[in-house]
């Protein structure tokens, strides 16, 4: 088994659609106006305004993704992040979350920042392990978001 973590390409738009698609859904969360955006047009929506995606591939195949959205303070959004069921226990979340903070470092980043629903039990403890604290509520285009996290760098 080969795991590798890239950068996104033209030709991973329907894995990261699909990607992120199937954990909103299994979640029981609707598609709201912004995940339609970034899921629709990651290039222009993310890439385009100076954020990162990264690709988790098993044996060739993505099982894997994480954005980094930039921010208005200099900051980067970690978002969209998704692991296959059958790719969770090989540590991608850990090594996708890595993969973030080291774009966050190298463009000099105050912080990383995320917003999640607190269902997210293992995504959350994973942020948790990872350095993240909880922070106060922040105005949010997510209906669903209700945790608010950051992780200074």
């Amino acid at each position: 088994m080969t795991l590798v973590l890239r950068p996104y390409r033209p030709d991973d738009a329907g894995a990261w659609r699909s990607l992120n698609e199937d954990w909103l859904v299994a979640g029981g969360y609707a598609l709201e106006p912004k995940d339609q955006l970034v899921l629709g047009d990651p290039q222009g929506a993310i890439l385009d305004k100076g954020g990162f995606i990264f690709i988790a591939e098993r044996d060739g195949a993505p099982v894997g993704c994480c954005s980094l959205m930039a921010m208005a303070d200099g900051a980067y959004e970690v978002g969209k992040m998704a692991v296959l069921a059958e790719a969770r226990g090989l540590n991608l979340g850990w090594r996708l979350l890595e993969a973030c903070e080291a774009a966050a470092r190298a463009a000099g980043a105050p912080r990383l920042y995320l917003e999640t629903n607190r269902a997210q039990t293992h995504a959350i403890a994973l942020y948790r392990r990872f350095g993240f604290v909880d922070l106060p509520p922040r105005p949010t285009p997510y209906a669903r978001c209700d945790v608010w996290m950051e992780k200074r760098l």
